[in-house]
């Protein structure tokens, strides 16, 4: 019988080609301490910030000057030390999890439109399997959650002021596209894969297929995704009202998640 993998194994089987994009969803999810990642490159510290995590190769941005660029691309393809460290989620007083990894400096280059922000291109030469386990813990629950995404678009929540209070909606949200100054809406219904809100008398229509952009502001984060208008129809009042596909947030999906399953808990509360 074939061995199956476990732990730290079955992760790199599952994801050991995936990378993370660290946003600033991903660096709380996974509880980086931004104060705590550093390079040491011979007696030089280098305060950094991570960029892309994988499990064999990660990127790393920093502040530097084009001299300072210049100077450090001697060291691509030395030995360098890259000290990272993560807070356990939801243990405030827990002590973080540290990691010092040697590295091999595979590239240095500056940030594209950034001629300040240098990146840092790492090859571990080995993956501690502790982190390992975090990384792929982090990216099984994102596969969960594009699951999510998919059964909770199709139900969309009316937003009344109890299912806003379920959902931690601060009832405030606009609406953008490119060049222009975001706009306020009320959203009157809202699923993981659409929303459907209204706008102040006086605005033009919106041209179907169109890029927009909302901001959410919720208790818990707030959620900027990026949206394609369906519809855009004026009201008799004089309203504007719009329907728009969301791209997926995984943000909005933990949310709608919390609100349904307090929902379930409490079905009196939704209405």
């Amino acid at each position: 019988m074939a061995n199956v993998p476990t732990g730290a194994s079955q992760f790199l089987a599952r994801f050991g080609n995936q990378t993370i994009t660290c946003n600033q969803y991903t660096l709380t999810k996974l509880g980086v301490d931004k104060s705590h990642c550093f390079l040491k490159i011979e007696d030089y510290m280098i305060l950094c910030v991570p960029f892309q995590f994988g499990f064999k190769r990660s990127m790393f941005i920093a502040s530097l000057s084009k001299q300072e660029m210049a100077f450090f691309q001697k060291y691509v393809n030395e030995i360098v030390g890259l000290s990272i460290a993560f807070m356990p989620r939801g243990a405030k007083t827990a002590a973080p999890v540290k990691f010092f990894i040697r590295c091999s400096l595979a590239a240095i280059g500056p940030m594209k439109d950034r001629d300040n922000v240098g990146v840092f291109v790492l090859d571990y030469k080995t993956t501690p399997d502790e982190l390992v386990t975090m990384f792929g813990g982090f990216l099984d629950g994102q596969d969960r959650i594009k699951t999510q995404f998919e059964d909770y678009g199709k139900t969309s929540i009316k937003m009344t002021p109890n299912t806003a209070k379920l959902l931690g909606y601060n009832m405030y949200a606009t609406i953008s596209e490119a060049g222009a100054e975001p706009k306020r809406i009320q959203v009157y219904n809202l699923s993981s894969k659409t929303i459907e809100h209204l706008e102040a008398a006086g605005g033009n229509l919106r041209i179907p297929n169109s890029p927009v952009s909302y901001q959410l502001f919720f208790k818990k984060y707030r959620i900027s995704t990026g949206g394609t208008v369906v519809t855009s129809n004026k009201l008799p009042q004089g309203f504007i009202q719009t329907v728009s596909k969301l791209s997926f947030s995984p943000e909005l999906v933990e949310i709608i998640d919390d609100y349904w399953y307090a929902a379930r808990s409490n079905p009196g509360l939704r209405t």
